[in-house]
């Protein structure tokens, strides 16, 4: 029938409707059919290859199974025919072994699809199938771990097969066989084999388990056998011990079978008792005891459908449109009037009691599944009890959620309340009882350590309110809608986890609007929750206050430092939504905890109270009001007594290690300072802020933001220390600038750093006057002395001070160097940065170095810039050419970091246009090479990007020399890929050049100048001996090699000679022996002095040095056998090669 093609009416149409809509979610047709028929055809094929088994069990996988695992409608002709060409493979009786358990074994991916439950009905099950399959299941091993699939299927099959409506006892035949001995009957060879494969460890348990639950129930088997395989079960249970791995096995077994089959319940719930599951450590066992508790617990009660529990409507939704209000409110009146004539009653076992006992402790279990299945189970006993018992086990449930019970306890409680209240067990009545626990479980989180717990309560309390929203009729929650909504609101934005959040988004009131907002994806990110989200949510009446609370009460009191941030970053974002009840409700009740005992709360409390101060200090000014118009002068006074406090205990929190404390007093500071508050002349203005900004300067550690301190200082100096004229107090200034510069030159490596970024942090009017004096301090600093050589990151703060010192007292060229930066000093800055572009110190932590260079070009950036905007005629030539090659020369080098950083600020200033900066060497030519299209794109981390285009340089004499040099570390580097790219560069350069004899002097020239330059320097020194190797491998200078005693290679091999001289460096030697053999190639009298070296060489005191020469000298003299007298030359290969040297 086609999907439009309906017809008739009333039941008949619904039927076709449901008809078609079932046929047009079931795929039609199996587009891979052929393929796969292909493949099952070819197993005969290819089962004795292990490889091409492999193969074609990966491509029946991905080809046919994989596209309809995930699908509810796989089509089951599909499975018959697929089933019946493995089963004929498996019946008949010349197929081998292997070929027998492969065929099995596609039989069991197969059952993935849609589960062995619709694939039993599948199976063969013809009177013509038992002995067949009892005689298969016979020949297996049990403890092969390479066939379990082919037992698993066949004890399937086997469990189908025992359904025939016929007496065992008529397959027995005789009794006595032809041989003699007695033979089994058919009954008991079953029971047999599943008492065998109860007891083991693969899947093939849960085949058996399923056949014996089906075996057992057969007429004739429960007649004859099942008391005796319940007593045999139950002994084994009672024997077996969980504290053994046999034990384990053996119990998982006798479980699984007992949850799928219990009749005698009594017996077995006093054995399971006597097992005290709940006390193993086996997750799979306590799981499985607790469902085969619920399934005894189930056989106690009647199998009835409780009559009293609440029922909110018809669970169709086309019904519940049709049906009106009215018809719905009668059935619910009518349900509840004869709720009394339909409760039949009945006793209650008192094994329930037992049976609800013990789901209850398994709510608590360690492990979740185990809860999940304990919730689950009460929900379905308390189903079948009578209204006052199931009101005692909520009773029991709510015990659950008390502050001295674990977050097991809470997790499990919540599952099981949301269990009660999807089944509609949990009366309206006792919704008041619950909501109240919803709200604690909504905000659970313990600390434990240096973590917390509670994430799952969370996530569990909201699984509950949202079963509670779909269970109850919305007339029922209209009391607690307020309540419920705003905690879930604030979970959503507020909650740590992210789950969490995800969870709870969505509420009641302006839920479109607000889900909008905070959908799955944008409750993902944190911060965007905490300081955006919340902004828009408090837009909201009824969320704005609750939200504020929940923040001041929960947050800024938080173990997690990063959580207490960012809710003082939100109520600094929520102030404008209540700056009244701010100011007048929320700072009074801070204040008093800012100064209080515990660390947690002190440091929120404090950031909170800045960040509201600084808030409510903008509202007032975009207001045209005052700044202190939202204070009173008890507030006033309170904030400053916060900073006295806090400086009172700074030193204890330093012995604490609470260093995010000397955060808090910058924050303080900083946020009361931009407010603008009237401290000015107050003594905490005039000495305790500046006294203990310079403390934390000098005492914070490496991993204390010293950036916050100068901002802090900042914003300080520029509120509190100018006067009227926009100019410091001399004393104060000299006091102030005299101080910093002193402590640069300290012996302590942090005290530098903070004063240096104190010294760039300070305002224009502090520096005026005293400008030179700075810049010489700070210059000193980034001197490199034999006491202070590892003092990288003072090096580098002191450079990020130039230049900010630079951006604030601005640029003018006639102007005193005292003041401005100017013609005078501007060229003491150039070389105090270019200097440190060439800082390369190394210790244990490797490269540090790279930060003063990066540093160092980002300030040159900073400062090129300024004067381009400003004055650009205080750039001369010499200055632009040294910053564009020392750059040139960064972007060559090996560190992918720094080459990137360097190929950047190359690039912005080399196509920054306002204005131009000018005299860039070869300008034409580097935009030609990188044009400004290309400029954002180009990846300068990517090898392969990068060093195709700076090689390319090389042709620039401007820039030839400083290439050179940074591609000599590259090319000999160690790294892979940018040894691979850099070469490969270079020797796409050299091709190009090859048959330019004028552009080969001069590449040689100033390859020799390099060398020269950094005669025994090691780090340009030891890899550019191995580009030289290279180079001399590759022929890049075959062009001299005609010409005899080329100055070239004469001068070359006398660099080589000075640079391993009385050296021990075993890399610098094995890399100057490839050098000297490729200089053999060269014509004239430098051959016999290589051979010379060479010849020292295989004389060296080291052996690992005589057996590298050995080994390239007699490469050398296969390839140019010339240099050698043929007389002699098979004597010396063999000396060469037979040698131990």
């Amino acid at each position: 029938m086609a999907v439009g093609e309906t017809d008739g009416a009333g039941s008949e149409e619904n039927r076709n409707r449901e008809d078609v809509i079932a046929r047009g979610n079931i795929l039609e047709s199996f587009t891979e059919s052929q393929e796969v028929r292909a493949l099952l055809g070819n197993l005969r094929c290819v089962y004795g290859d292990s490889v091409a088994q492999e193969v074609i069990v990966e491509k029946f996988i991905e080809t046919a199974i994989q596209l309809y695992v995930f699908s509810l409608f796989f089509p089951l002709l599909s499975l018959e025919w697929m089933m019946n060409m493995l089963l004929d493979v498996i019946r008949d009786s010349g197929s081998p072994p292997v070929l027998f358990h492969l065929a099995f074994k596609f039989l069991y991916i197969i059952t993935k699809v849609r589960g062995y439950k619709l694939f039993l009905r599948l199976f063969p099950h013809e009177v013509t199938d038992l002995q067949p399959v009892l005689d298969m299941i016979a020949d297996q091993n049990p403890k092969d771990c390479e066939t379990w699939e082919t037992r698993y299927m066949l004890l399937l099959w086997l469990s189908m097969i025992c359904l025939i409506p016929f007496d065992l006892a008529r397959f027995d035949g005789k009794v006595v066989s032809e041989e003699g001995h007695s033979r089994m009957p058919t009954m008991d060879r079953i029971l047999e084999i599943a008492k065998c494969y109860l007891v083991v460890s693969d899947k093939a348990r849960d085949a058996a388990a399923v056949l014996v639950s089906k075996f057992i129930v057969r007429p004739d088997v429960r007649q004859k056998r099942m008391a005796d395989f319940l007593d045999w079960t139950l002994s084994m249970l009672s024997k077996s011990s969980f504290q053994s791995m046999e034990g384990t096995v053996v119990m998982n077994g006798m479980l699984i079978f007992l949850a799928c089959f219990c009749l005698t319940a009594a017996t077995v719930l006093e054995c399971l008792d006597k097992c005290k599951l709940s006390e193993s450590n086996q997750m799979v066992l306590r799981k499985l005891g607790m469902k085969l508790v619920q399934r005894l617990g189930l056989t106690f009660v009647k199998p009835k459908v409780a009559k009293w529990r609440y029922q909110r409507g018809c669970r169709s939704l086309a019904a519940n449109l049709q049906a009106q209000g009215s018809v719905l409110q009668s059935q619910k009146i009518t349900v509840a009037a004869n709720e009394d004539e339909d409760d039949e009653e009945y006793d209650i076992p008192g094994e329930i009691e037992n049976v609800v006992e013990q789901l209850l402790v398994g709510l608590k279990d360690k492990d979740t599944i185990v809860r999940w299945s304990a919730a689950k189970g009460i929900g379905r006993i308390t189903g079948r009890l009578p209204k006052e018992l199931a009101d005692d086990v909520v009773g029991s449930l709510l015990d659950c959620f008390s502050f001295q019970e674990t977050d097991n306890a809470w997790h499990g409680g919540c599952l099981a309340l949301a269990e009660l209240g999807r089944r509609g067990l949990l009366l309206p009545s006792r919704i008041s009882d619950v909501v109240p626990v919803i709200l604690k479980a909504l905000t659970y989180d313990e600390k434990r350590g240096s973590c917390s717990v509670g994430s799952n309560v969370r996530d569990a309390a909201c699984y509950l309110s949202w079963a509670f929203a779909r269970a109850y009729d919305p007339s029922e929650l209209i009391p607690f809608i307020n309540q419920i909504s705003s905690a879930l609101v604030i979970a959503a934005v507020f909650d740590r986890d992210v789950n969490c959040r995800r969870a709870a988004s969505g509420t009641f009131p302006h839920g479109i609007d607000i889900l909008t907002a905070a959908d799955y994806f944008a409750v993902g990110n944190r911060v965007n929750c905490y300081l955006t989200i919340s902004v828009y949510i408090a837009g909201f009446p009824e969320y704005t206050q609750p939200m504020i609370d929940h923040l001041v009460n929960m947050k800024i009191n938080h173990w997690d430092s990063a959580i207490r941030e960012l809710a003082t970053k939100a109520l600094h974002n929520l102030t404008p939504r209540a700056p009244e009840y701010m100011a007048n409700v929320v700072l009074p009740r801070l204040l008093p905890l800012s100064v209080g005992i515990d660390l947690h709360t002190r440091h929120g409390a404090i950031l909170a109270c800045a960040e509201i101060t600084h808030a409510l200090c903008k509202l007032a000014e975009e207001n045209n009001r005052s700044v202190t118009y939202y204070f009173d002068g008890k507030s006033l006074e309170g904030l400053k007594q916060i900073h006295q406090e806090v400086s009172a205990g700074c030193l204890f929190y330093y012995l604490s290690d609470c260093q995010m404390y000397f955060l808090t007093v910058c924050t303080l500071i900083e946020k009361l300072s931009l407010s603008k508050m009237p401290f000015k002349g107050d003594p905490v203005i005039g000495t305790c802020f500046l006294n203990d900004l310079s403390f934390l300067s000098k005492y914070s550690l490496i991993f204390i933001k010293l950036y916050n301190i100068m901002s802090a200082l900042s914003a300080l100096c520029n509120e509190y220390y100018i006067n009227e004229n926009g100019e410091a107090d001399p004393a104060l200034q000299d006091e102030l600038v005299t101080q910093y510069i002193s402590e640069l030159q300290s012996t302590e490596q942090m005290i530098r750093c903070g004063f240096s970024l104190a010294l760039g942090a300070l305002p224009r009017f502090l520096l005026k006057g005293r400008l030179q004096q700075v810049l010489e301090g700070l210059r000193k600093v980034t001197l490199i002395t034999p006491k202070d050589v590892s003092f990288a990151e003072s090096r580098r703060d002191a450079l990020i001070a130039i230049a900010e010192i630079c951006q604030t007292v601005g640029i003018k060229g006639e102007g005193s160097q005292e003041e401005y930066i100017c013609k005078d000093n501007v060229t003491q800055i150039y070389a105090t940065l270019l200097n440190c572009v060439t800082d390369y110190t190394t210790d244990s932590r490797g490269d540090v170095g790279g930060w003063v260079r990066e540093a160092a070009m980002t300030s040159l950036m900073k400062v090129t810039l300024l004067l381009v905007q400003n004055e650009a005629e205080l750039i001369n030539a010499n200055i632009c050419k040294q910053i564009m090659c020392w750059l040139a020369q960064q972007s060559a080098e090996k560190i992918d970091k720094f080459r990137a950083h360097a190929g950047s600020v190359f690039l912005t200033l080399l196509h920054f246009d306002s204005p131009p900066v000018p005299h860039v060497p070869h300008r034409e030519e580097l935009e030609r090479i990188f044009p400004r299209s290309e400029a954002e794109t180009l990846n300068w981390n990517a090898a392969s990007e990068a060093f195709p285009r700076i090689t390319q340089l090389l042709g620039l004499p401007a820039y030839q020399y400083y290439v050179l040099l940074g591609l000599s570390v590259s090319v000999g580097g160690l790294t892979e890929t940018t040894l691979r790219y850099s070469a490969q560069s270079l020797f796409d350069y050299m091709k190009k050049i090859q048959n330019d004899s004028s552009a080969m002097e001069g590449f040689c020239e100033t390859l020799l100048k390099v060398f020269e330059d950094n005669l025994r320097n090691d780090r340009v020194s030891v890899p550019l001996l191995t580009m030289l190797d290279q180079m001399l491998a590759n022929g890049c200078f075959d062009i001299f090699t005609t010409q005899g005693n080329h100055p070239f290679p004469v001068k070359l091999l006398h660099l080589c000679k000075e640079e391993i001289k009385r050296s021990k460096d075993i890399r610098k030697l094995r890399s100057s022996i490839g050098v000297f053999c490729g200089l053999i190639q060269f014509q004239g009298d430098m051959r016999e002095k290589v051979l010379f070296q060479l010849l020292l060489l295989l004389c060296h005191p080291f052996p690992v040095i005589r057996k590298t020469t050995a080994s390239q000298v007699y490469e050398m003299l296969i390839t140019y056998s010339e240099v050698v007298d043929p007389a002699i030359i098979d004597e010396v290969m063999a000396i060469l090669s037979e040698s131990n040297w």
